[in-house]
């Protein structure tokens, strides 16, 4: 991919045939699915016959074999027509089956991928608990080894997919009193342990995205379901993040690309004063800093993933220029996508607060980015910190 945005003919094969589905099979269902809350049926096995699922996995396990760029390309494109829909994709194949693929033995991934990229599986993270969000590592679910099980005990909270998921990984503390030093990461399949409860999120924005509060009461996994070895949890969860930040990106980027385009035709099209308000200068401003914007973001969003893409340990975390790079690319990203549906709703007017008018759930969705994925605040936290270590250069 050239510095332009210029994508190469296999990059945009991928976006148009995406973009192409989207509009002929998801947009038809949004309206309504977006006011009952529930997720179109066979959105992943729509998604595995595309070849979305597992972009980034090996071809022995179905996948696609290509990179992060793709990835991210795939999300924006899916965000053209559900920011929501995107995140459910994303919280799957990236959050949950990459994670798990770059930490599982060779075993565990011959099992496990090729499901997820069929979409016959659903993944879900189970990360944030009702008294730990930003401070993840305050985490107080616990996992207590008998025998040849792990008895688990806490609960998780806004977990996307957890509704719908057959298959979940998840952080629990092994070891207590060893703080971060003693968490540890397991997965599990949904129909094969007792004692996990999956209850649905009600939420204002973010509809079609299917998300749970997971409780576990003497859930026992077996001692082979431990991922990426004992209280090693913490670089497990950090090692996910970067590519979490980057590819998640492109949710709220198809969201801010859809309110510019829809803001743009309506304002064409609205007469008032006997004239369409495109021709005002007040709403001008509004689409060219819209416009201004959606082309930051993106630049920010797909140089790390091309960054990314570059590099052999692409876990990223403290002390990483990756870290830098997708905090500052989904910080950027997730303010911005709120400005935008702000502004998208103000050149809709009365229209924009109904709906039946696409432009109300690209804007509701958008505010999440400034929450999910770690907070802004948090984003903030890490770039400042990345740009004050020692041995940072000028390599902006």
């Amino acid at each position: 991919m050239a510095l332009d945005f210029t994508f190469t003919d296999e990059q945009r094969m991928l976006e148009d045939s995406v973009y192409k589905w989207a509009t002929n099979w998801l947009e038809p269902q949004m309206e309504h699915m977006y006011e009952i809350d529930e997720m179109p049926k066979d959105l992943f096995k729509q998604t595995g016959d595309l070849g979305i699922n597992g972009i980034v996995f090996d071809e022995k396990y179905g996948g696609a074999g290509l990179g992060y760029i793709e990835t991210l390309l795939a999300y924006e494109t899916i965000a053209r027509v559900s920011n929501a829909l995107s995140m459910t994709v994303g919280a799957s194949q990236t959050l949950c089956f990459d994670n798990f693929r770059r930490n599982a033995t060779e075993e565990q991934r011959a099992y496990v991928l090729p499901k997820a990229v069929t979409g016959e599986w659903i993944g879900c993270l189970g990360i944030t608990e009702p008294n730990a969000g930003s401070d993840a590592m305050s985490m107080a679910t616990k996992a207590e080894k008998k025998g040849d099980k792990y008895i688990i005990n806490g609960s998780k909270i806004f977990i996307t997919n957890g509704p719908v998921a057959q298959f979940m990984v998840f952080y629990a503390k092994t070891d207590p009193a060893a703080g971060p030093k003693g968490i540890s990461t397991f997965f599990f399949e949904v129909d094969k342990v007792k004692g996990v409860k999956f209850e649905k999120i009600k939420k204002w924005g973010m509809r079609t995205s299917p998300t749970a509060l997971v409780t576990f009461e003497d859930m026992e996994v077996p001692a082979e379901n431990l991922i990426g070895g004992l209280n090693k949890g913490v670089a497990v969860l950090t090692s996910g993040l970067c590519t979490e930040r980057i590819t998640l990106s492109g949710c709220t980027l198809g969201g801010q690309r859809s309110c510019l385009e829809l803001s743009l035709k309506y304002a064409k099209e609205r007469v008032q004063f006997g004239k369409p308000i495109a021709s005002f200068q007040t709403i001008q401003e509004k689409l060219a800093n819209m416009y201004c914007g959606y082309k930051a973001g993106k630049f920010l969003a797909y140089s790390a993933a091309a960054y990314c893409d570059t590099l052999t340990n692409k876990s990223g975390g403290k002390g990483t220029d990756l870290d830098r790079m997708a905090a500052a690319a989904l910080l950027f990203n997730g303010e911005m996508g709120t400005k935008i549906g702000l502004d998208a709703i103000q050149i809709f007017g009365g229209y924009g607060y109904c709906t039946e008018y696409a432009i109300s759930r690209h804007f509701l969705d958008q505010k999440l980015w400034e929450i999910g994925a770690g907070t802004s605040e948090i984003r903030r936290m890490i770039i400042a910190r990345e740009l004050m270590r020692d041995d940072f250069k000028s390599g902006l």
